[in-house]
């Protein structure tokens, strides 16, 4: 097969593997077509008043100052005097959006909607602002625009801010939350003189929505425990107070008014948030007002996370929800319908209202639940074969009737707890069931996906096999290959038939019928597989056996440092030794010594502190002058050698590069400075930012294209966004990593020699330009699957060796803010993808290196490289699963996701480190080539 048709095509199957996961763990839980539900009894609240600060801490809001004052004095008041409280649960992805969502809809919205940036509605949705008759916002131009397009009719208004004003480097976060203030306040003074729009906040079912942005924005700029978020929650504090006297005097002090505080999501200590994180995940809820149950005095209550001491907040009942739980009760307090699709449980302990009206309220959301069960188990039922549809046996048609006329019955003789009670039963089997259809073909798609997978690394490893050692020389049978053509074709149309009868999504067809051709192809290597098999025979077991457990604890080494950085210490170490093994150190004791060195010294960074937690921009100035010391003295050597010359436009670049280094270093230290005093980010640091940026990947292609010239070329030119997308010490990482990688090349060339002694290649003459003769490249042996092995633990060590990124609150916003402090999600997860993707390069650029050095075709290395991160996905996507801590949902997916995204990425990877290595752009006109 043609290498470019092999690689267009292992890119379209990964794409389809990395797919697969959305559809089977990620798909939309949202159905169509139910039927409002509304409590019959008078609400208590004729308006609600939701307060969401964003970002905002449970245990920061709750505790006491070191002098024992609370860190929100009005507040506290409301807690031990006023209302309820208690801490709001909220589900992974802790971002705004699903946040909001998950309080103001009800339900936990699925990844899926990062790719609208967190702002756009990628399904439509109920929420209580389109249930309501009014609903006024103000707030960020991020939150409030996506209730408003999913709202029917025109009664959810927005009143915004400019994106602008969310920026990190800003002197006063809290100008965000006072411009809400300040509008609210101004809103309600227009209406004392505006009788239509008096007449409006007078209506009953009024929502009014203050979206608090300072806290979040003081949090990712100065991280949690710092004093410019704890006064932008005393500010917040004061705010509220404001607005909730306001109000008081504008409606006359008439007792209608519900109040509500919480929180979209925690933070992280290092001011981050998206992960599963108790400091992220556990939010503050308080309530207060009509409908709404004053403090409960308790002598002693039991949580696990034995916050209450702490808070010294043991005597006041503290009643814990879950996010979605919110929607419900805001709903009931102001009698609007409960959002079609929320899966929130109404929490009763926070109303103060009669036992009717609870009975009530929770017969109506036990109805708005099932109603959605009942939708779910149609469309499945409308898909599926009668005979191989599975219907939900605890809550079948029968039972669902019973358990509803046994409540209604409760209500009207008026046991209210018993009516409850068994609500909360089928609210249960409902939400259990909704989960049951939810899931219902995810083993089906499974099984088609695992085909795939072993399908695919099973041809990889017979096209190794066939076309790049001497085991085999099997020609095709054309009867036999038409045969199982027409066989193939045939499975292929009764699949597609049995999809097409159940009216299965299109995307089921691309599932279930990529197994087919990669099986083809499989089954057609016959002869292949009998000549392999007959060799296996032969083979001596005890070895057999020995590369089987040696291959396994390879793959295990790598997926054990998913979850345990401190696994690629333990390879390091490992790969430190291998000289000794193998009795390279005899033949080549100085690259042994600095292979062992670097490997030691990179061993320890899997070690340190996840990137972010602890900035030290001191750091970072270290790894810039290292650099520089280093391409210093490069630049001397050139100077000074007698035998070649150096063109000098050559010797241009190499100073080019080295301005840039210096002046990234600068730009570094002067930008966190800038913000550090709260002056913002300087426009000239911005733009030399940006324009190294933009030359980190054209300047190395100036350089000439001998070995070390270009290599150190790369070097410098990636290390230059690197140091000003850094905050610590992962700058260093890159140098000790490239170290690594010229060792290798070196060892490599060492290791080639135990086989044949007349591969010597000189690796000062050794040009990435010259296209070496297809005839001199050797087959494969033992020894490169090591050096496949090699590189692609150096891959997983570029990925993790500075921190544990497959959670997403590894992430430091100040990492970025030499390019930009205005909160832009697409254009800050593009940096962020630059700066892993760096160490990928120079590891990739290293390998092409080893290539040229072993005298391999790219393509033979390659594949083994396939077949190790095939073999590693296979594995991850067993350990996929929805059940447990939404932590270890999250890292279960997102570890299947970041090793399809590296198998995938290495195929592009593969191409852009030979454009680096092997291409040059004449800009001064050609000069004469002189060897090195």
């Amino acid at each position: 097969m043609n290498m470019l048709i092999f690689i267009i095509a292992g890119l379209l199957v990964h794409c389809v593997f990395l797919a697969s996961i959305f559809d089977i763990y990620f798909t939309s839980p949202l159905v169509h077509g139910m039927t409002p539900q509304r409590t019959p009894l008078p609400p208590p609240a004729k308006r609600l008043v939701l307060f969401v600060a964003d970002g905002l801490r449970a245990d920061t809001l709750y505790e006491l100052d070191d002098n024992g004052t609370p860190q929100a004095p009005y507040l506290r008041n409301i807690i031990e005097y006023k209302g309820s409280w208690g801490v709001s649960h909220t589900h992974v992805p802790t971002e705004s959006r699903p946040g909001h969502v998950a309080l103001i809809a009800g339900f936990y919205e699925d990844v899926s909607a990062v790719a609208k940036g967190w702002k756009e509605n990628p399904v439509e949705f109920d929420s209580v602002f389109n249930e309501s008759k009014y609903t006024w916002s103000w707030g960020s131009p991020d939150i409030l625009p996506m209730f408003a397009k999913g709202a029917s009719g025109d009664h959810v208004y927005t009143y915004c801010y400019t994106a602008e004003k969310e920026d990190f480097g800003a002197q006063d976060a809290t100008k965000l939350d006072t411009w809400v203030f300040d509008h609210v306040k101004n809103f309600f003074q227009a209406a004392r003189s505006n009788q239509t729009l008096f007449s409006k906040v007078n209506e009953e079912k009024v929502v009014l929505f203050l979206h608090l942005l300072g806290i979040d924005t003081n949090g990712h700029a100065h991280r949690p425990n710092s004093r410019e978020y704890k006064d932008n929650i005393r500010k917040v504090d004061e705010g509220i107070n404001d607005i909730v006297s306001m109000l008081e005097d504008f409606y006359g002090n008439d007792g209608k008014t519900a109040f509500i505080l919480t929180s979209d999501h925690g933070m992280t200590d290092w001011g981050s948030h998206g992960a599963g994180h108790p400091s992220e995940t556990l939010t503050p809820l308080i309530a207060w007002g009509a409908g709404v149950n004053y403090p409960q005095k308790v002598t002693f209550q039991f949580f696990e996370d034995e916050f209450l001491k702490e808070w010294k907040l043991e005597k006041w009942k503290r009643l814990d929800v879950n996010q979605a739980d919110i929607a419900p009760l805001m709903a009931s307090l102001i009698g609007v319908p409960f959002p079609l699709n929320s899966v929130g449980i109404l929490p009763l302990d926070y109303l103060n209202n009669s036992a009717h009206f609870k009975a009530e309220s929770m017969f109506t959301n036990a109805v708005q639940i099932l109603e959605q069960f009942k939708i779910k188990m149609t469309q499945k039922k409308e898909t599926t074969l009668s005979f191989l549809f599975t219907p939900f046996q605890l809550l079948s048609d029968t039972e669902q009737i019973n358990i509803l006329r046994k409540a209604r019955s409760y209500i009207h003789q008026e046991k209210y707890h018993e009516a409850v009670s068994l609500c909360k039963t089928l609210i249960s089997l409902a939400l259990e069931g909704l989960s049951y259809y939810h899931t219902y073909d995810r083993l089906f798609l499974g099984i088609s996906v695992v085909m795939g997978f072993v399908g695919w690394t099973s041809y990889v490893i017979l096209l190794i096999v066939k076309t790049h050692t001497s085991l085999t020389r099997s020609t095709h049978d054309k009867a036999s290959t038409v045969l199982l053509l027409y066989g193939f074709a045939a499975i292929g149309v009764l699949i597609a038939f049995f999809l097409l009868i159940q009216t299965c999504p299109w995307t089921y067809y691309i599932y279930c019928l990529l197994p087919v051709p990669v099986w083809y192809a499989v089954v057609k290597e016959f002869r292949v597989i009998q000549d392999l098999a007959s060799l296996l025979l032969v083979f001596p077991l005890g070895q057999s056996i020995g590369f089987l457990v040696a291959g396994a604890l390879g793959i295990e080494i790598l997926v054990f440092s998913f979850f345990y950085r401190s696994t690629l210490t333990v390879g390091l170490i490992a790969f430190a030794g291998w000289p000794l093994i193998t009795r390279l150190w005899a033949q080549a004791k100085v690259t042994t010594l600095c292979w062992t060195l670097l490997c030691l010294l990179l061993a320890m960074f899997p070690l340190m502190p996840v990137v972010g937690r602890e900035p030290n921009i001191s750091l970072v100035t270290v790894a810039g002058l290292v650099i520089l010391l280093i391409s210093s003295f490069f630049l001397a050597c050139l100077c000074k050698s007698k035998n070649k010359y150096v063109p000098k436009k050559d010797l241009t670049i190499l100073l080019f590069q080295m301005l840039s280094i210096a002046l990234s270093t600068y730009v570094v230290n002067s930008t966190h400075s800038s913000l550090h005093h709260k002056q913002g980010l300087p426009v000239i640091n911005q733009i030399i930012s940006w324009t190294t940026l933009a030359s980190s990947l054209f300047v190395p292609l100036l350089s000439p294209t001998f070995f070390f010239q270009r290599l150190l070329s790369i070097l410098l030119s990636l290390m230059s966004p690197y140091l000003l997308l850094s905050t610590g010490y992962e700058a260093l990482f890159p140098l000790v990593l490239s170290g690594l990688m010229f060792s290798w090349i070196y060892m490599e060339k060492e290791a080639l020699q135990h086989y044949d002694d007349s591969l010597k290649p000189k690796l000062a003459v050794l040009n990435f330009s010259y296209t070496t003769d297809i005839t001199q490249f050797r087959q494969l042996h033992l020894d490169d699957i090591r050096r496949s092995f090699f590189f692609v633990f150096f891959i997983v060590t570029a990925f993790f060796g500075t921190g544990n990124i497959a959670s997403v609150n590894s992430f430091d916003p100040a990492s970025i803010y030499c390019f930009l402090t205005v909160f832009n999600p697409f254009i800050m997860g593009s940096l962020l993808v630059w700066k892993i993707v760096i160490p990928f390069v120079l590891v990739s650029c290293a390998f092409e290196a080893v290539q040229v050095t072993t005298q391999l075709s790219s393509k033979s290395l390659f594949l083994i490289v396939l077949v190790i991160s095939d073999l590693m996905a296979l594995h991850f996507f067993f350990l996929v699963k929805d059940y447990g801590s939404w932590l270890d949902i999250g890292t279960s997916i997102s570890h299947y996701v970041l090793v399809m995204v590296f198998t995938i990425f290495i195929m592009l990877l593969s191409g852009l480190a030979q454009l680096l290595t092997t291409k040059r752009i004449e800009l001064w006109g050609r000069t004469k080539r002189h060897s090195m």
